[in-house]
C-alpha cells in the first residue's frame, strides 16, 4: 500500500534540513577570509554618493526656480531696465557664473555681468516648441560646461527679452573629507567635474604625484562604468523608493595601490519619484560618483572556519541523535502496529501481537492483543495479560520522544545563536565610518542650512510684489506663493507694531519683533556673512511644535516685514537619509528642533554624551565652528556619533544650530557584526526546524494515533457499535481500517452466535 503521509516524511524532512543546515552552517559561520573592503564601508560610499546626488539636483532645481521666480516678479513689477534687473539678481541670489539679458527682436546684448555667456547655441528650437527655454548643457571655449537657464522677460508696451543665467556642473559644495574625491559625470562616462584632487605642483614627491595620477585614472575609469549602469531606467531598476533612494545607485571597486584600494558609490540624479520626474536636473542624464581609496582588510586565519565546522558537526551529531530517538520511540513502533493490524483484520491469529513498551502505540498494541483473544475464542473477552498492563500504563505517550528531540535540538540552536560569536563594546569599527558619519552630518547641516537660506531668499522675492496699501491684492501674492512653496504653514505681513496686514495659510503661531535686521533685505549668497542672525527666528517652547520664521523687509515700506513660518515636518524630510541613523537639528542649548524621527520639541538628547558632543562642536576653532565625529562605547554598545553646527554663510549661518547624527554600530556590515547575525540566524533556522518537523509529526502522527488508541480500547471493551473511519492515508490511517474490520468481524460473530442461541429456544416452544 503506497503511504502518502505518515512518519517517515517528517524524519526524511528532518534529517535533511539538519544536513542543509550544518553545510549552511560551515559555509557561513567561520569563512577562512573577509572581503578585501567591508560592506559597511561600500555601503558608505554608495549612500555620500546618494547624497552629493540629491544636493546638485536640489541646487540645479533651486538655481532654475529661482531664475523663473525672479522672472516672474520682474514681469509683475515695475518695469526695469536691465542692467538693474541684472544687480537685483545678483544681489538676491549670487549662484551664477554669468547672467545676460538679450534682446528678442534684434538679438542684442542688452546687458551681461559676470562670465561672458556664449550665444551660438541659441536657435529656433530652443526659443520654441514644446521644449521651449528648457535648461541645457553648453560647452564653452575652453572646454567647460555649463548649465544655461532661461527665463522669459515679457513686460507690457516693451520688447520681449530673455534672461539667461549660466552656472557650472560643478561638484556640490559639500565637505568630501580627507582623502575622498568626487566626480560629475555625463552620459556616455564623460567627466564634467571633480573635486577633492591635490594639484601635483603642491605635492613633495614623485611617489605622491604617482598616486595622485593612479587616482585620477581610478576616477575616469569607475566614471565610465557608473554611467553604464546608471543607463538603466530607475523603476526597472529598483523598486520606487527601495533602500531609501529612488534612482539607480550602487558601487564599485577599483584596482588597488600602496596597499589601498579604491571603493567608489554612484548614484544617477534620475529618479523613479513621480513627483520628481518635472524635476530639471534628474533629466539631464547626470551622475554623482563618489571615491575612497581605503585600506584592505587582512585575511582571516583559518581557525575561523574550524569554528564553523565544528559548528556543523555538532549539529549532525545531535541531529542523528534525534532522528534515532524519533526512529526507535514513534516510526518503528507504529510501523509494527500496522503489520500486526493488518494481520489480525486478515484473520491470522495464531501468534500473539507484539506489544510496545510503553506509549500510545502500547495501548493500541494491548487492544489488538486483547481483540486478538476475542476473536479467537469465538468472541469472548480478551484475558487481562501482560500486554493489557503494558499498555495501561504507558499513559506519557510520544509526547516524551519529541520533547527529548526537541530538546537535542536546543542543545545546539540555544548556544549557537545566544553565545557563539557575540560582540561587545571591543569591536573595532572602521574609522572610515567615523569619517563618513562626520562628513555625511556635516553635509546634512548644510543642506538645511542653504534651506533656510532659500527660504528666506524666496521672501525677499517675493516682497517686491507686496503693496502694502492694496492688503486684497497682497493676499492674493501670498496665496499663490504659498501654493507654490510648500515649505512655509504660513505667510503674512506684519506692520511696524506686529500687527498682520495680509495672511495666507495658518494663523501665526508667533509674534514677529521689529529688529535691527528687518531693515536689511537679506540674501542666500553664501559668502553674505554679515546678515543678522534675527532674519531666521525659532520660538514656541512649551508648544507642540517649534515655530521657525523667517523674515524679510517690504522695500520701501519702513516698519513692514514679510515673514513665513517654515513647516518643522519640511526640515524633517532634509534629515531622513538612510545609512546615517537618528539624525536631529538641536540650537544652542542642544534642545531639538526638528528631527528624522519623532521628537518632542526643544527636548534634550537622549544621551549626555551626544550634548557633550554638541558642546563640543560648538567651540570656535580658527574661522569658526567644526565638525565632529565620535565611538561612543558604553557597555556592550558602539556607537558612531557626530554633530556638525551650521557654517558658510547667508542668514542660517549664525542661527547656533547644530546638526546631530548617531547609530548603533550593529548596523554596519562589518565582519563581527554580521558573523554575530549569522549565528542569530544559523539559531533561528535551528528553532524553525523544530516547529516545523517536530510540528509536523505531532499533528499528523501523534494526535491522530492519541484518538486512535481511544478507539481501540473502547473497542476492545466491547463498543462495537462506532464505526472507526481512517481520516489520514498513512500508518495511523492503516490500523485505523484494520480495527474497523476487526470490528466488523467481531460484530458478525456476536450477531451469528446470537441467533445460533435464539433458534432452540423457537424450536422448544413450537412443540
Amino acid at each position: 500500500m503506497p503511504l502518502l503521509g505518515g512518519i517517515r516524511p517528517p524524519i526524511a524532512l528532518l534529517c535533511l534540513l539538519i544536513l542543509a543546515l550544518a553545510g549552511l552552517t560551515a559555509k557561513v559561520l567561520g569563512p577562512a577570509g573577509e572581503p578585501a573592503v567591508p560592506k559597511a564601508v561600500l555601503g558608505s560610499q554608495e549612500h555620500f554618493a546618494q547624497d552629493g546626488a540629491i544636493a546638485l539636483r536640489a541646487s540645479i532645481d533651486e538655481r532654475v526656480t529661482d531664475l523663473n521666480r525672479m522672472a516672474a516678479a520682474l514681469n509683475a513689477g515695475k518695469p526695469a531696465d536691465p542692467e538693474r534687473v541684472l544687480s537685483d539678481l545678483s544681489r538676491t541670489y549670487q549662484k551664477w557664473t554669468g547672467t545676460t539679458v538679450l534682446d528678442l527682436e534684434s538679438g542684442k546684448v542688452l546687458a551681461a555681468r559676470g562670465e561672458t555667456i556664449p550665444l551660438a547655441w541659441l536657435d529656433k528650437d530652443v526659443l520654441t516648441g514644446e521644449h521651449a527655454l528648457t535648461p541645457r548643457m553648453v560647452r564653452l571655449k575652453t572646454g567647460d560646461v555649463r548649465l544655461m537657464t532661461m527665463a522669459l522677460l515679457d513686460r507690457k508696451d516693451r520688447p520681449q527679452q530673455l534672461l539667461i543665467a549660466s552656472n557650472s556642473l560643478s561638484v556640490p559644495a559639500i565637505n568630501l573629507g580627507p582623502f575622498r574625491s568626487m566626480a560629475v559625470v555625463a552620459r556616455g562616462g564623460e567627466v564634467l567635474a571633480t573635486e577633492g584632487f591635490e594639484q601635483a605642483e603642491a605635492l613633495n614627491s614623485d611617489a605622491e604625484r604617482d598616486e595622485l595620477t593612479f587616482l585620477r585614472k581610478q576616477i575616469t575609469r569607475l566614471s565610465e562604468r557608473a554611467a553604464k549602469e546608471t543607463e538603466q531606467d530607475p523603476v526597472s531598476a529598483r523598486e520606487p523608493g527601495s533602500r531609501g533612494y529612488p534612482g539607480v545607485s550602487g558601487t564599485l571597486l577599483g584596482d588597488a595601490y600602496n596597499g589601498r584600494i579604491a571603493t567608489a558609490g554612484y548614484a544617477s540624479l534620475a529618479s523613479a519619484d513621480p513627483e520628481q520626474r518635472q524635476s530639471v536636473g534628474a533629466g539631464l542624464g547626470l551622475t554623482v560618483v563618489a571615491m575612497l581609496p581605503v585600506v584592505q582588510e587582512q585575511a582571516v586565519g583559518q581557525e575561523r572556519e574550524l569554528y564553523g565546522l565544528v559548528a556543523a558537526g555538532v549539529l549532525v551529531v545531535f541531529g542523528l541523535l534525534a532522528a534515532t530517538v524519533l526512529w526507535m520511540a514513534v516510526q518503528r513502533p507504529l510501523l509494527g502496529l500496522f503489520l500486526e493490524s493488518r494481520r489480525l483484520a486478515r484473520g491470522d491469529l495464531t501468534r500473539p501481537v507484539a506489544v510496545p513498551r510503553w506509549g500510545e502505540t502500547a495501548r493500541v498494541g494491548a487492544a489488538l492483543e486483547r481483540l486478538r483473544g476475542q476473536l479467537s475464542d469465538g468472541g469472548g473477552d480478551a484475558p487481562q495479560g501482560s500486554g493489557a498492563s503494558k499498555g495501561r500504563g504507558g499513559r506519557l505517550g510520544l509526547r516524551v520522544p519529541l520533547a527529548l528531540t526537541a530538546v537535542l535540538l536546543l542543545l545546539w540552536c540555544v548556544p549557537v545563536g545566544l553565545l557563539l560569536n557575540r560582540t561587545d563594546a571591543s569591536v573595532s569599527v572602521p574609522s572610515t565610518m567615523v569619517n563618513d558619519q562626520r562628513d555625511r552630518t556635516d553635509l546634512v547641516a548644510d543642506r538645511v542650512r542653504r534651506a533656510l537660506n532659500e527660504a528666506q531668499a524666496d521672501l525677499v522675492s517675493i516682497s517686491r510684489l507686496i503693496d502694502a496699501d492694496d492688503p486684497d491684492r497682497s493676499t492674493g501674492v501670498l496665496d499663490d506663493a504659498l501654493r507654490k512653496h510648500t515649505r512655509y504653514g504660513s505667510l503674512y505681513v506684519v506692520d511696524e507694531g506686529g500687527e498682520v496686514v495680509a495672511r495666507a495659510g495658518d494663523e501665526p503661531n508667533a509674534d514677529w519683533e521689529l529688529g535691527e535686521a528687518d531693515d536689511k533685505t537679506g540674501s542666500s549668497d553664501d559668502s553674505s556673512d554679515d546678515q543678522d542672525q534675527s532674519l531666521v527666528r525659532v520660538s514656541g517652547e512649551g508648544g507642540k511644535k517649534p515655530v521657525i520664521q523667517a523674515g524679510a523687509a517690504l522695500p520701501d515700506e519702513k516698519g513692514m516685514t514679510l515673514v513665513g513660518e517654515i513647516r518643522v515636518e519640511f526640515l524633517n524630510s532634509l534629515l531622513n537619509r538612510p545609512g546615517l541613523g537618528e539624525v536631529r537639528v538641536v540650537d544652542a542649548e542642544a534642545r531639538t528642533i526638528a528631527a528624522s524621527d519623532g521628537f518632542l520639541a526643544f527636548e534634550g538628547l537622549p544621551r549626555e554624551s551626544l550634548t557633550d558632543l554638541v558642546r563640543a562642536g560648538g567651540v570656535k576653532v580658527g574661522a569658526g565652528p567644526v565638525e565632529n565625529g565620535l565611538l561612543i562605547r558604553e557597555g556592550r554598545s558602539v556607537t558612531v556619533a557626530a554633530a556638525a553646527p551650521f557654517s558658510g554663510g547667508g542668514v542660517a549661518a549664525d542661527v547656533g544650530w547644530t546638526v546631530v547624527s548617531w547609530q548603533n554600530a550593529k548596523h554596519f556590515e562589518i565582519a563581527p557584526y554580521e558573523r554575530e547575525d549569522r549565528s542569530v540566524l544559523a539559531g533561528m533556522l535551528g528553532l524553525a526546524l523544530i516547529v516545523v518537523c517536530l510540528g509536523w509529526i505531532h499533528l499528523v502522527v501523534v494526535r491522530p494515533l492519541r484518538a486512535l488508541a481511544g478507539s481501540a480500547e473502547k473497542l476492545a471493551d466491547g463498543d462495537l457499535k462506532t464505526v472507526l473511519y481512517p481520516r489520514y492515508h498513512d500508518e495511523v490511517g492503516a490500523v485505523v481500517r484494520s480495527l474497523e474490520l476487526v470490528r466488523q468481524q467481531l460484530q458478525a460473530r456476536r450477531q451469528n452466535q446470537a441467533r445460533r442461541s435464539a433458534e432452540p429456544r423457537l424450536g422448544a416452544g413450537g412443540r
